[in-house]
């Protein structure tokens, strides 16, 4: 029923060519790229899934630092964060992804420097520029809450409907993470249905960001949610070390479990659990 995916970025440092074959050796549909369109050659990605039978899910982008804050106090960081949103559309166009994501404001910004109405016009401003883009390429923009220690905004899916709607782009709907959501959404199921047909992304991840069955996240009633509302995406598994700083962890050489046994462990879990469904 579902179709499934992996997140590129747990693979932290190394080749995509390799996380290509791990995805498609372990079953999954398709892979979700992370969005550094200077690092990445699309069209032979492309190529390469296409090879391994699998597709591009998805493109994950990194919204770090001033120059991609879309809600930024200076004009010329909004229009960079607005220049690497075109990059991203082009990555995904060029390697045949559907949809990428999109944080209107960085990981690590814990306040607003601007008065919120300010922000929120700034955010809306950018993703419309950004989705009117991707929409030449045919690409879709999925809006992301991410929780309230990682931003200042944005961190509820009825918060990111809201900012969709302010949009008002028939290419940008908005998309759910089980670990986030696990933070800040009262109601995983309940938030994913109220989205409805605008949730056209969603990432999972167990409460602790590992793979599903390591925490406390009952997947049913979320993949039922999703099964009742028509969610037409993928399954995408974003799952990192639980640590303040994830990526040292990996580059450290910790966290080898996320690579083969949690790639394994998270299809197969929960698609064990899609018999569970009404």
């Amino acid at each position: 029923m579902f179709r499934y995916s992996y997140d590129a970025l747990v693979y932290f440092g190394e080749d995509i060519s390799e996380s290509i074959k791990r995805v498609a050796r372990f079953g999954y549909d398709a892979i979700e790229l992370v969005g550094e369109p200077d690092q990445l050659d699309g069209a032979s990605i492309r190529q390469q899934t296409a090879d391994a039978g699998i597709g591009v899910s998805s493109i994950c982008s990194i919204f770090t630092g001033e120059g991609r804050d879309l809600t930024n106090k200076s004009g010329a960081n909004r229009e960079k964060a607005v220049d690497y949103c075109k990059k991203v559309a082009d990555l995904a166009a060029a390697s045949g992804a559907p949809i990428m994501i999109v944080a209107p404001s960085p990981v690590g910004k814990m306040a607003p420097e601007s008065a919120p109405d300010q922000e929120w016009a700034w955010a809306v401003e950018g993703i419309q520029k950004a989705a009117d883009y991707a929409a030449s390429q045919n690409v879709k923009l999925c809006i992301e809450a991410w929780n309230r220690y990682e931003t200042h905004f944005i961190n509820r899916i009825p918060q990111a409907v809201d900012l969709m709607k302010a949009v008002d782009k028939p290419n940008v709907g908005v998309m759910g993470d089980t670990f986030h959501m696990n933070i800040d959404d009262s109601d995983i199921a309940g938030a994913i249905r109220e989205a409805g047909k605008s949730m056209i992304h969603i990432h999972f991840a167990d409460s602790n960001r590992a793979a599903p069955g390591e925490g406390h996240t009952d997947f049913v009633p979320i993949m039922q949610a999703l099964k009742d509302v028509g969610y037409e995406g993928h399954i995408t598994f974003e799952l990192l070390p639980s640590s303040s700083d994830p990526f040292a962890t990996l580059r450290r050489g910790g966290g080898r479990e996320f690579y083969d046994d949690y790639t394994k462990q998270s299809i197969e879990v929960i698609k064990g659990l899609e018999s569970r469904l009404a």
